[in-house]
């Protein structure tokens, strides 16, 4: 069993030929050079809203392509990028990169809203954060600005809330190999190792710390600016989090532990089964592939499109705590 590994370059759909997204350089506040590609219509349209894909841990930002291509195909602009230290981001050797998931957030995530103020003026901000890129979504000082947030199996590996049939060898592979490994590489070797992405050190210490408490864990050096301050509460979008029943990071209990942080958001927890959906599995990974664009893609679109779900949404929304 490979514990819902993130996918790699050969579990991942081929990038289209054709691809619409013009790639492009940002760079961060703290002068690193991050790397994507923008979906952008011809013409401007002030009532189109630009989407942030905000991708999962060490996945590379073209694991998201054909969804971006949904959206574009659906009426929306697209950025999507990848966090320094990964895919379109990574410099020549990840040994002594700072860089943790608090910079990821903090520092790569806040480049694309302003990237998005600029490219996109006076168009509405949305973003879709897989995973650890719902948790970043929060950590940008200009949250502000997202008007509305669909996240899919967002998270923070508190390992406690793994799914219990699977959490001790979950604990064993990411919160003892892998920082193990780590301390011997200088970073996470995990292409090679097939797990993820070649993942920078301080990423993996913040993944692989025990405590249940996001600010409690974080190595980022904007964190410790700002005394532990975190900027969540400056987000008022209104948030759709998805999970799926079978996804072993995603429990109810993971996706409420983040979902408490944004404060001064209204949300909505939609829990969907596989069988919801005509299929026997899907898990942490799967819900961005194209197999999925007629069943799962319409929900976050539909959020996107008009802040609600659909009538026929499949899955249960689970009761506010």
């Amino acid at each position: 069993m490979n514990l819902e590994c993130p996918p790699s370059d050969s579990m991942m759909e081929s990038t289209p030929a054709n691809i619409q997204g013009n790639p492009f350089k940002e760079v961060a506040l703290d002068g690193f050079t991050l790397g994507g590609f923008t979906w952008r219509h011809a013409v401007q349209d002030i009532t189109r809203p630009v989407v942030i894909i905000n991708a999962a841990t060490s996945v590379r930002c073209r694991h998201y392509s054909r969804f971006a291509d949904y959206l574009f195909a659906n009426g929306f602009d697209v950025i999507t990028y990848d966090y320094r230290g990964i895919g379109e981001s990574r410099p020549a050797s990840l040994k002594g990169l700072e860089a943790s998931w608090t910079d990821w957030g903090a520092l790569d995530f806040e480049a694309m809203l302003k990237r998005a103020q600029r490219e996109f003026p006076d168009q509405p901000v949305d973003v879709v954060g897989h995973s650890f890129g719902g948790c970043a979504a929060g950590l940008g000082a200009s949250g502000q600005l997202i008007r509305r947030l669909v996240t899919v199996g967002a998270q923070f590996a508190y390992w406690r809330d793994y799914a219990p049939a699977y959490r001790w060898r979950m604990f064993g592979k990411w919160h003892v190999m892998m920082p193990l490994i780590t301390m011997i590489c200088g970073y996470f070797p995990g292409k090679r190792l097939g797990w993820l992405e070649d993942t920078p050190a301080g990423v993996v210490r913040d993944w692989s710390l025990s405590t249940a408490r996001y600010e409690e864990r974080s190595s980022g050096r904007v964190i410790h600016e700002t005394a532990g301050r975190l900027p969540f509460s400056a987000v008022t979008a209104k948030i759709l989090a998805i999970s799926i029943s079978d996804d072993p990071y995603g429990t109810i209990p993971a996706i409420e532990r983040l979902l408490a942080y944004f404060t001064a958001s209204a949300n909505t927890h939609l829990r969907i089964t596989p069988e919801d959906i005509g299929e026997t599995e899907v898990g942490h990974f799967a819900f961005f592939r194209s197999a999925y664009q007629a069943t799962l893609w319409p929900i976050a679109l539909s959020w996107l499109q008009n802040g609600e779900l659909a009538p026929d949404t499949p899955g249960r929304t689970v009761p506010r705590i």
